[in-house]
């Protein structure tokens, strides 16, 4: 009995998606003095600035324990509650109940811990041979120490926070959810919306939520900082910011999601199965080469692979590369989520500082959306005729016949695999980028200009793009469709059918197999004959 085709991810998507949003998920940001980094910035710090005759690190203690002093009486004329965290507790659960009752922007609670932070310590004492001084060397290291959480109601990103160690040179991390800044901007402006956890499960007016999630960026994340500055304890002073030891913010852990509301719950769990299907060799070291647009060589750090885990009755896919990964999942049975989570901004070229924010954005979101379109190429890699024609067939464009990309040449399926091997490539192609793919691949000489005129084939086809007027080039959608129905199509069809065909010693097809091809070659044989086309 004929089974009915599963669909395919275009097939799921097209037409039914009410709601795509693109946007900041949760930023964490690293919090640290720049000038108290270094032993000798320790030094200076301690003995020019504070004027102490010895830098000794016994100077550490005073300042902490006068810091949890300045803390506790914060909190007490302020009238919040200061809690301590327990070990396991969730954080964010403990707090929720105050940040709900907060009538105001401010500080809601303040939580205590005590946590691995690195921090600054003494060694090495030596003394002066002359006059008996002690002179010690500063080092950083990871010490057990107390960490404030200070939770606060901000008008324009709603709950967050910023923690701060009570240890010199007090690091701090704040964090926030661009979800959340675009729910506020959505207030002001009078546009409603439906949640969908920290995201949306529908808006009034999609466009001006596009917009909202397209202005986030680091100003507003540095805005949030200043005011957090503003409103807590310090552990340094006035007289310590007019020296310049203020602090700074880097990007630490930042994701960036891409969320589909399709029209039917059932519509998207049947959207992630297929995700499913289609995803489980992302994890190679090849594929990881094109989701993240790096190389992978055999001295680079960290496990590449994907992982397929089940939380509860939600399944979630994540790729992993470095300290850095790609999740595919359920949003609350809903929505599908497309996450770049990136815990090295280093690991994909971009700086930490957080004036290089919209850099990050910005592959990350060309990163979730090539992994979307290469999932729905790839679950149904057909092409109509005519494209196949206009790319197969030479037609005499710009006065050369030698423009068609023929089915089955060697050197046209190379070029195709390497292509396929570089569809998520987010700095794009190259002359130099993809020449070493393609004579890998075909085995024999292959130089700069054989790839020069590949390339110009590929453009006047429509299946590449030039950057702008550099010599970089990134695939078009019609490009991705082409490459991979050629590569697809010739691995899992013209190869097992030549192996098929084979016969006497060179057969490697099972009998069955053959048995099959011979069906189709007359049922083919046939069908020209009654088109009166020659087989």
């Amino acid at each position: 009995m004929a089974t009915t085709p599963s669909p395919s991810l275009a097939e799921l998507l097209d037409g039914h998606v009410v709601l795509d949003v693109e946007c900041f998920d949760r930023l964490y940001l690293n919090v640290y003095q720049p000038k108290l980094q270094t032993p000798g910035g320790v030094i200076y710090f301690l003995h020019d600035h504070r004027g102490n005759p010895i830098p000794s690190p016994a100077l550490f203690r005073p300042m902490g324990d006068a810091y949890r002093k300045a803390v506790t009486k914060f909190a007490e004329d302020s009238g919040i509650e200061m809690i301590t965290f327990k070990a396991g507790n969730r954080k964010i659960d403990v707090v929720t109940p105050y940040l709900e009752k907060a009538e105001r922007p401010g500080v809601a609670v303040i939580g205590k811990a005590q946590e691995i932070q690195r921090v600054v310590m003494g060694a090495d004492v030596r003394r002066d041979p002359d006059t008996g001084c002690p002179h010690y060397s500063f080092k950083k290291v990871d010490r057990r120490v107390t960490v404030y959480y200070f939770y606060a109601l901000d008008e324009e990103w709603g709950p967050s926070f910023l923690k701060m160690a009570a240890y010199f040179p007090y690091p701090a991390k704040m964090w926030c959810n661009g979800h959340e800044w675009a729910k506020r901007q959505l207030e002001k402006k009078g546009v409603g919306y439906t949640a969908l956890a920290n995201g949306f499960a529908s808006a009034d007016d999609p466009a001006e939520l596009e917009r909202c999630c397209n202005r986030l960026g680091p100003r507003q994340v540095q805005d949030l900082f200043r005011r957090f500055l503003e409103c807590i304890p310090l552990p340094l002073g006035p007289r310590d910011f007019e020296a310049g030891y203020t602090w700074e913010a880097s990007m630490n852990q930042i994701e960036f999601s891409r969320t589909l509301i399709l029209d039917r719950p059932a519509r998207a769990r049947a959207f992630f199965d297929r995700v499913v299907e289609s995803a489980a060799g992302l994890g190679r070291p090849s594929e990881i080469e094109l989701i993240f647009g790096r190389r992978v060589q055999k001295n680079t750090p960290g496990l590449f692979r994907t992982t397929l885990m089940h939380e509860g009755v939600e399944p979630r896919i994540s790729i992993h590369y470095k300290e850095s990964r790609e999740k595919l999942y359920l949003k609350e049975g809903k929505g599908v989520r497309l996450e770049t989570v990136i815990n090295n901004p280093t690991d994909i070229g971009v700086q930490r500082r957080i004036e290089h924010l919209g850099e990050l954005g910005a592959i990350c979101r060309s990163v979730n959306r090539r992994i979307l379109d290469v999932l729905r190429v790839a679950s149904a890699p057909d092409l109509s005729t005519s494209l196949f024609e206009q790319v197969a067939l030479p037609d005499g464009r710009a006065g050369s016949r030698t423009v068609a990309l023929r089915y089955g040449d060697p050197r046209v399926m190379a070029l195709m695999a390497a292509l396929t091997l570089c569809l998520h490539q987010v700095q794009g192609l190259t002359n130099k980028s993809l020449r070493p793919l393609v004579a890998t691949l075909l085995g024999t000489p292959y130089g700069m200009s054989n790839m020069s005129y590949d390339l110009w084939r590929l453009r006047t086809n429509g299946l590449i793009d030039r950057i702008g007027k550099t010599h970089t080039y990134v695939l078009t959608p019609k490009g991705i469709r082409v490459c991979l129905f050629y590569t697809k199509t010739y691995r899992r069809i013209i190869d097992p059918l030549f192996a098929a065909a084979a016969i006497g010693a060179q057969a490697r097809a099972a009998p069955e197999l053959r048995d099959a091809l011979r069906t189709i070659d007359q049922a083919v044989s046939r069908f020209a004959t009654e088109a009166r086309v020659a087989a």
